[in-house]
């Protein structure tokens, strides 16, 4: 294992692993709270797709967000990043998700567009629907 005073690319190459089937290059080292890859150059990044585009393509233009091409949060292969406005970068992934978060699926049947053209699941609205009548019920039954 490589020092400190490697440099940074260096560094961020050793903690890669090349997935030859995805082409991602995964992270091995740490990684934030979100699932990103966590790598510090001083002055230059936080994470890994970070430093790793700004090392080996150049600056993020100002304003934009790198987006996984990938879906892979641990993937620093810059080939793998697009500079995105946030806005895009949230519909891709909201887009790339099957599931909601209680794991039913997003499908004709169970999937309704809102007016801001978000999706919601029409299993979990018909949840706390009934969890909202349930607890009526409840509340007219104390209260009699």
């Amino acid at each position: 294992m490589r020092g400190k005073k490697e440099p940074p690319l260096v560094r961020l190459l050793d903690k890669t692993i090349f997935d030859t089937q995805t082409g991602c290059w995964e992270w091995t080292a740490s990684s934030t709270t979100s699932g990103y890859a966590s790598f510090t150059v001083p002055g230059l990044a936080r994470t890994a797709h970070r430093a790793a585009y700004l090392l080996m393509v150049g600056p993020i233009p100002e304003g934009l967000h790198l987006d996984h091409l990938c879906r892979n949060r641990l993937c620093v292969n810059p080939d793998h990043l697009e500079p995105v406005t946030q806005a895009e970068n949230n519909r891709r992934a909201g887009a790339a998700r099957t599931r909601c978060a209680k794991g039913h699926v997003y499908d004709v049947a169970n999937t309704y567009i809102r007016s801001n053209g978000a999706r919601d699941c029409r299993a979990c609205n018909r949840e706390r629907q009934q969890a909202r009548y349930a607890l009526i019920q409840i509340e007219r039954r104390t209260a009699a």
